[in-house]
């Protein structure tokens, strides 16, 4: 099957529509604009010797020129590895020896030497100083619908980030369906103020708002005062965030005196939303949806409408079109409405499996296209989905999956350490957060050193608990449910 190019199309059909404003740099880019700035992404490519294939990771705060290179992958037939602006040098270099990434194009903020080939992605990325890529605008001959576009890693249960296998079926079914089910529009205006670095960024608003010939409006990070500022300025329309972020602007001096006349309906995803910060913007008169999605099933997955939001609060509504979700047992059979189970998902959105990870892709990836989440949740009578908890010991910390098996594999590898286990608790501001349990001679001081250097700032333990050995099965497995109870208590 052969896929186009989206923004390209876009710009062929409404080239004097806003397609993105810069909060940063106040630029206002029309989509005939911005198709321009990929063009001119694609030759910055072309001329470090980036081709069909060739994977190379993009580190860069939210800005113009992060998705010109994103949408200039697949103008010259790579494989784009966007990565997290939080991650450590220890784990970039990593995933760039997981994927084998040829180059690096970074932000000149980001001093970091991954033993490859690193080129800014700064101001060469004009029109003006890369006219000769206009010649080529009939695209690449090898747009494949399931070649892969993009590798998204996450974390994974075994300590080793996995690489989502992306494919552009996947980028734009999900992004078409979003359109579709969550009654996006041409007028509608949405500012996107999570890193796009990350599957929710990309997937949940970007892609889906360029699908229905919306208006973005980018912030290089986010600022709760700034973000209600842009809401009112730019008459934002949809906005999506996780909790942590809605704790956040719901607490914010702003909200009090904001005009929130002009937005359509909010929408959670990323992790369980309270239901007093739904009430709270409910009683704003403005509708909280919620959703659901992971980076391997294409971020949205469900659907509601803003009557089914107020009626069904806490839900993360239906199935969207074409999407085929069930509950199982630990057999894999079916359960009844009511019934708690792991949630499986089914549906062209599904990605590829995991880059280089044949055991991660089977376990996961059914042959039958069942994706298995490790998530549990159950159905009510008018087929309506609830969380219920999460099969897999990961935990989500403000939006953002934290696997405690990362968190441990870095603790032991200290030469100080005999044991660790890492549990999570809850937290008022980011949901969870992660209390380490140490089998260990080194000071706290000395361990959170060792983990700062290699793990991200939202994955490192809150709390050290030093305990003279973990409680473990006779089959040697850690008892965490003990180790939680001990916090309790």
């Amino acid at each position: 099957m052969f896929a186009g190019d989206l923004l390209r199309e876009r710009a062929r059909v409404t080239p004097d529509r806003l397609a993105l404003v810069s909060v940063e740099t106040g630029e206002r880019l029309t989509y005939a604009a911005l198709d321009a700035r990929c063009d001119a992404a694609a030759a910055h490519l072309a001329a470090h010797g980036i081709g069909a294939g060739d994977r190379f990771g993009l580190l860069a705060h939210n800005s113009v020129e992060l998705i010109a290179l994103f949408f200039a992958a697949g103008r010259v037939g790579a494989i784009v590895v966007p990565l997290s602006t939080r991650a450590t040098e220890h784990e970039l270099r990593g995933i760039a020896a997981d994927c084998a990434m040829k180059a690096l194009f970074a932000g000149p903020e980001f001093d970091v030497d991954l033993g490859i080939a690193k080129h800014n992605v700064g101001p060469a990325l004009q029109p003006a100083q890369h006219q000769s890529w206009a010649g080529r605008r009939a695209g690449p001959a090898f747009s494949d619908s399931e070649e892969p576009y993009c590798l998204l890693y996450t974390s994974g249960t075994t300590g080793k980030p996995k690489g989502v296998i992306i494919p552009k079926r996947q980028l734009y079914w999900n992004g078409y369906n979003t359109a579709i089910n969550w009654d996006l529009r041409a007028d509608d205006v949405s500012p996107i103020f999570t890193p796009l670095y990350h599957a929710g960024g990309l997937a949940a608003f970007l892609i889906p708002i360029f699908c229905a010939g919306g208006t973005v409006i980018l912030h290089r990070a986010f600022n709760a005062g700034e973000v209600w500022q842009t809401i009112q300025q730019e008459r934002c329309t949809v906005i999506l965030g996780v909790p942590t972020i809605w704790k956040m602007l719901m607490e914010a001096p702003e909200l009090a005196s904001a005009d929130l006349s002009h937005i359509r309906w909010l929408i959670s995803g990323g992790a369980p939303l309270p239901a007093y910060i739904i009430e709270a913007y409910q009683q704003r008169g403005v509708p909280m949806k919620q959703g659901f999605g992971m980076t391997e099933v294409g971020v949205n997955c469900f659907t509601m409408t803003t009557d089914e939001s107020y009626r069904k609060a806490g839900s993360i509504g239906k199935p969207m079109l074409f999407t085929e979700v069930r509950i199982v047992d630990g057999d894999g059979r079916e359960l009844p409405s009511g019934e708690v189970g792991e949630m499986w998902i089914r549906g062209p959105h599904v990605s590829n499996g995991y880059w280089n990870n044949g055991d991660a892709t089977r376990a996961a990836y059914a042959n039958d296209g069942w994706f298995k989440t490790g998530d549990l949740a159950r159905r009510d009578d008018e087929g309506f989905f609830y969380i219920a908890g999460r099969r897999k010991e990961m935990f989500i910390s403000g939006g953002v999956n934290v696997y405690p098996a990362e968190i441990e594999a870095e603790l032991v590898s200290h030469p100080l350490v005999a044991d660790a286990a890492v549990v999570p608790v809850a937290d008022a501001t980011w949901g969870e957060v992660g209390v380490a349990f140490v089998v260990a001679t080194a000071e706290r001081e000395e361990l959170e050193a060792w983990l700062g250097e290699r793990l991200s700032k939202y994955k490192l333990p809150r709390r050290f608990v030093f305990v003279e050995a973990l409680p473990r099965t006779p089959y040697g497995k850690v008892e965490k449910h003990r180790l939680s109870d001990m916090l309790n208590g």
